[in-house]
């Protein structure tokens, strides 16, 4: 495992929205593409040799936060997949202010406006994805999450490394 391998950070959701996106992405997402568990990225590429300064910091913006509510607002559309928006205030002002802290290292996709979603299909024929987004819809109903801390992982070429797990343990 190269020290300098991406690092990338994700949110730590509770175990029931866990399994249920996590479900999804089993059903839907091309098996021979589904490398990693259903996740929201907050950031997708930070530089591997800096992994003790993101750790501290991680740490320490969860050392003084509690659960995050997220609300699960419904089916996008990605051109070949699918995936759910996501909305939260609170997870908005924190991943500016990790930005804020990580803004030398921020890719240009880490530099992009956020749009918290989780991918449950991608790289799929656009047919297939508009199908499942329509059928998706007509089910869907919306509701809340909880984003309990933060996940800190390797990029591997493909696959993930769960480096560490920071719970959200505020006052």
């Amino acid at each position: 495992m190269s020290d300098h391998a991406p690092l990338i950070v994700t949110a730590a959701l509770d175990e029931g929205a866990f399994d249920w996106f996590e479900g999804l992405r089993q059903s839907h997402f091309p098996p021979h593409r589904n490398k990693v568990p259903a996740h929201l990225t907050l950031f997708h590429a930070l530089p591997g040799e800096h992994e003790p300064f993101v750790v501290e910091t991680l740490k320490t913006a969860c050392q003084r936060r509690n659960p995050v509510a997220l609300d699960v607002r419904g089916p996008w559309f990605l051109g070949r997949g699918v995936a759910y928006r996501l909305a939260s205030l609170e997870l908005e002002q924190l991943r500016r202010e990790l930005g804020q802290t990580f803004s030398p290292w921020l890719t240009r996709q880490d530099q992009a406006p956020f749009r918290p979603h989780i991918t449950i299909q991608n790289k799929a024929e656009p047919q297939e994805a508009r199908l499942l987004l329509e059928q998706l819809q007509l089910e869907f109903e919306p509701f809340h999450i909880v984003v309990e801390g933060l996940l800190l992982w390797r990029y591997l070429g493909g696959p993930w490394a769960l480096i560490d797990r920071f719970a959200f343990d505020g006052p």
